[in-house]
């Protein structure tokens, strides 16, 4: 089966110089398996073309290059252990005058309701203000949120698992803390979610994925952690799809809120399903290539992908160690600041994690500002376009703008070869087999031809990717950020490669009563004034008020 494993990093001979001279090969088996038609099936399916000569050159160092890579397969190392490499966004800073962001908001003011259900589609802000003022018990709170998971999870099957008993001991305890005069902060008390490839002691961490449906990791990410610190209450493990693609795991299939008959698209699929549901005031998502975009776009939800680095990602699942993102999933694009402001920050555990400044901003006039767009993308999707008319009315400046020309989909060679190197020992195993999609564009099948890449491709589309971030950041130098439907993939592959953050929320639905969504690009590190603007946008449209039916479905479950 693993024949063809053999081709990587074959054809640089003289790389090492006299180096490579000095290992001997009598320590290799004395018959191989491996045969000069092997090796030319290797070259062509590396769409390479030697001469005869050159093969009969090559055959000696091939040969002793498939025992070295079993040699270096025989040392199992853990998924999270990321290679001996950094990858870094290039910090370009806009050329626009520096904005001026109003200061974080206060709390509102705000009565217990009569009835509780009605906070299911509560703000943070609110939720907080409640729990501050004790007129409403963190125990309370954390109650109403898992008996509504417990309605929406047999419909939308967006739950891997719950962490009620952990979740009730945390609740009390920081009701403990507000008898006691201290408060955390804005999420003193707030339930939430974690997508199930973040580790959490107690529980299993599944990734989704059949193979792992029964791990356990004893340690708590490193995001967790930091919303245990600030009071957040987790009371669940969200689904995702198999090894963080799409919506499909090894339970079923997640569905969207507001039509049943769609999935949620993934791969944070429960985490989008189930904030969207009014199950849990927010919950972190990832993305890699779109796996926070994608569902929030599905679920309706108001969300952020930090620039990476921005937040740490250990213990969480590696997939693309140079593009793996962690990022809130909320009710509103200001809720994602609070939460934003909770998770960033430096962590020795994950040396691609970086400090840098952040402040919560408060309402924000973005009158004057300079907003980028496309307008290929918005003649391609042209019901997004009655966006560009809200920010005109709230006095921001629009800019035609022409993202740089990239082979961007052939350089997603990097996600591939590093998801193939994160997944090697499954793959190796044969126990790829157990996953449940299995197909051409599968899993399975995309580790196995990541395989047939060259070390020398992938280090080119590196390069390239050195001289995209160098364009983008020329591109966007005028503006204080880029506005783009969120279905575009030019502008999502590049600034998944880019680093840049990202934020997504509704704009409108369609006839099939789904939500369409709208993504703002802002500059790296430069959350603030990317929420500001998005912010400003939302809080004047208020599409992000509407909730789906989900109560007929609910009933006809039994519940």
């Amino acid at each position: 089966m693993m024949t063809f494993t053999l081709i990587v990093a074959l054809f640089s001979p003289h790389a090492v110089g006299e180096a490579s001279r000095l290992k001997p090969s009598d320590e290799l088996p004395q018959e191989s398996a491996f045969d000069l038609d092997d090796l030319k099936g290797a070259v062509a399916a590396a769409g390479l073309e030697f001469t005869d000569e050159e093969l009969a050159q090559l055959m000696p160092l091939a040969t002793d290059r498939i025992a070295h890579y079993e040699k270096m397969r025989s040392r199992s190392v853990e998924n999270m252990i990321a290679p001996a490499s950094i990858f870094r966004p290039l910090e370009a800073s806009p050329t626009v005058d520096d904005r001026t962001l109003a200061a974080t908001d206060p709390l509102p003011e705000v009565k217990r309701p009569d009835d509780l259900r009605t906070l299911l589609w509560a703000e943070i802000p609110t939720l907080a203000a409640l729990v501050k003022s004790k007129q409403v018990s963190c125990v309370e709170l954390t109650e109403l949120f898992l008996t509504r998971l417990q309605e929406v999870d047999p419909v939308l099957h967006c739950v891997i698992s719950t962490t009620e008993e952990r979740a009730m001991e945390q609740a009390r305890q920081l009701d403990a803390e507000l008898d006691a005069g201290k408060w955390r902060g804005p999420l003193h008390g707030i339930p939430y979610g974690v997508k199930d490839l973040c580790a959490v002691k107690g529980t299993r961490t599944s990734w989704g994925a059949m193979p792992y449906k029964d791990q356990v990791i004893d340690t708590d990410a490193t995001v967790v952690k930091k919303l245990d610190s600030a009071g957040a209450i987790l009371i669940a493990k969200t689904t995702l799809g198999a090894l963080a693609m799409g919506d499909i795991w090894y339970g079923g299939k997640t569905l969207s809120p507001w039509n049943t008959e769609r999935g949620s698209s993934g791969s944070s699929a429960g985490s989008a399903a189930a904030v969207g549901a009014g199950a849990l005031p927010f919950a972190i998502g990832s993305e890699t290539l779109g796996s926070i975009v994608s569902p929030s776009t599905r679920c309706g939800n108001s969300s952020l992908r930090p620039t990476f680095g921005r937040v740490s990602r250990h213990g969480a699942m590696a997939l693309s160690w140079s593009m793996d993102k962690l990022g809130p999933i909320c009710r509103s694009l200001q809720d994602t600041s609070i939460v934003l402001d909770a998770i960033e920050g430096t962590d020795d555990l994950d040396l691609d994690c970086v400090d840098r400044p952040f402040e919560i901003p408060g309402a924000t006039s973005i009158e004057g500002w300079r907003i980028g767009y496309s307008q290929t993308a918005f003649e391609d999707s042209p019901e997004h376009r009655s966006v560009l008319e809200e920010l005109k009315s709230l006095g921001a400046e629009l800019v035609q703008i022409d993202l740089p020309d990239y082979p961007v989909w052939p350089m997603m060679v990097i996600l591939f070869a590093e998801s193939a190197c994160a997944f090697d020992e499954l793959t190796m195993s044969d126990r790829d087999d157990e996953l449940v999609e299995q197909g051409t564009r599968a899993w399975p099948n995309t580790f196995r031809a990541a395989r047939l890449i060259p070390a020398v491709e992938y280090i080119r589309a590196q390069r390239l990717r050195t001289l995209l971030m160098r364009d983008t950041g020329k591109a966007l130098a005028a503006v204080d950020a880029f506005v783009s439907p969120a279905g575009d993939f030019q502008s999502l592959g590049i600034t998944n490669l880019t680093g840049h953050p990202s934020l997504v929320a509704p704009c409108g639905f369609g006839d099939n009563r789904m939500p369409r969504a709208i993504t703002f690009i802002g500059h790296p590190y430069d959350e603030a004034r990317l929420i500001a603007i998005g912010d400003a946008w939302q809080r004047d449209t208020q599409y992000h008020q509407k909730r789906p039916t989900l109560e007929a479905y609910i009933q006809k479950e039994g519940r």
